[in-house]
């Protein structure tokens, strides 16, 4: 069992992974401590977690929303400023947890990693732009990675104690909210109903990816650099109940699963408290009298072409699954912001994907590079695709 409280650095701190991180931390005060907050622009909710689990470093978005005033009151907050690569790589820390959103995490992972920290990693971005780099970096500077995402820790699970390396990896998917929409209705779709997912709560960029199956696409990529499977033997399968949370084939016929309630706090917390489990009463248990049935389905590639994109980029390797990140960033923002379809937001990316020029075995530089010509080039491709 855990024998020291573990100390923590959260950064994404005001975003849903960071906020649920935190209420693992708030329910179980005897195991974890916070020693550093990391946000962007929601510095009135950062301000409120400084207040309440007085960590002895902070770091915000200088041009943050929140105005003058309060960055000068989060300034008063008993905690140094710190940037974000600088607290990733504090010496005493335990365990790094890097819930930021999107390509801008990478350089923070990176951090983490070359100080051969142990990272429980929400950011997907990063390990799909630069999992060749990052994955070197891990076992170079004997560092750890330990999975956040509910799909990637239940294949985690799975492996522990196997001796041989699995057949194939199984990634689950809830299908969204459009599993059994209309297709000719798809391009109508609002953010409003996007945003309404059925199983889970996340944040609006996962939840937009979610629906469009390219978060089930970005997870493949993520589980061929945790798992080192190749990209063609991780296969998806829809699971609307969101229970099986993903599962492993091994080479004599066997399959594992790993199975929870669809709720983030449990893989959170596992990566937190690894290898121990922990009791947590504010955890939901599986009402089995409620799931007599438990669904799989194979997913419609022609009605959610997002995953395909997403597949063939993981298996071309190179610069293409930066490219593939960077210009759904830009499509999911602009959908978001009312300026393009739901269905341009495959276009778009797709777009993008064709009128890149790969480099193979990409430096960091290159990876910038990519992701900066993608935003360039996606706002350019979606300006024929506005409404």
């Amino acid at each position: 069992m855990v024998t020291k409280v573990k100390k923590l650095v959260v950064l994404g701190s005001t975003g849903s992974i960071g906020r649920q991180t935190l209420d693992i931390v708030r329910a179980m005060p005897e195991y974890f401590s916070i020693v550093g907050l990391a946000a962007g622009n929601n510095l009135t909710l950062l301000y409120e977690q400084a207040q309440e689990f007085q960590p002895q470093f902070i770091c915000y978005t200088q041009s943050g929303n929140g105005g003058q005033n309060l960055r000068a009151t989060l300034a008063g907050v008993a905690a140094r400023y710190l940037p974000l690569e600088e607290m990733a790589t504090l010496p005493d820390v335990d365990i790094v947890v890097i819930a930021t959103s999107g390509v801008a995490g990478l350089e923070a992972v990176l951090a983490a990693v070359q100080a051969g920290k142990s990272i429980a990693l929400a950011n997907k971005e990063s390990l799909v732009a630069a999992g060749q780099i990052i994955a070197a970096e891990t076992i170079k500077n004997k560092a750890r990675i330990l999975p956040v995402d509910s799909e990637h820790s239940a294949i985690w699970q799975c492996l522990n104690g196997e001796k041989q390396a699995p057949r194939r990896i199984i990634l689950t998917a809830s299908g969204g909210p459009f599993l059994d929409y209309p297709p000719e209705k798809m391009e109508a779709i609002t953010a409003e109903q996007a945003l309404a997912h059925p199983s889970w709560k996340m944040g609006k960029k996962v939840t937009i990816d979610s629906a469009t199956l390219m978060n089930k696409g970005l997870e493949v990529i993520e589980a061929h650099w945790f798992f080192d499977v190749a990209v063609a033997d991780v296969k998806v399968l829809v699971h609307p109940p969101s229970i099986v949370h993903s599962m492993v084939e091994f080479v004599d016929g066997s399959v594992k699963a790993q199975l929870g309630m669809p709720d983030m706090r449990l893989p959170i917390q596992y990566a937190l408290s690894y290898p121990d489990r922990l009791a947590n009463p504010d955890l939901p248990r599986i009402d089995w009298d409620k799931f007599a049935n438990l669904e799989f389905r194979q997913p419609d590639f022609n009605k959610f072409p997002c995953l395909k994109l997403a597949i063939e980029a993981g298996q071309k390797g190179g610069t293409y699954p930066a490219v593939l990140c960077a210009a759904d960033e830009v499509a999911v923002e602009l959908f978001l912001q009312g300026k393009i379809h739901f269905t341009d937001i495959a276009h778009i990316v797709e777009k993008a994907l064709e009128q890149h020029q790969n480099t193979s075995n990409p430096t960091i530089n290159d990876i910038k590079s990519a992701d900066k010509w993608t935003r360039e080039i996606t706002l350019k491709v979606a300006g024929g695709n506005g409404k």
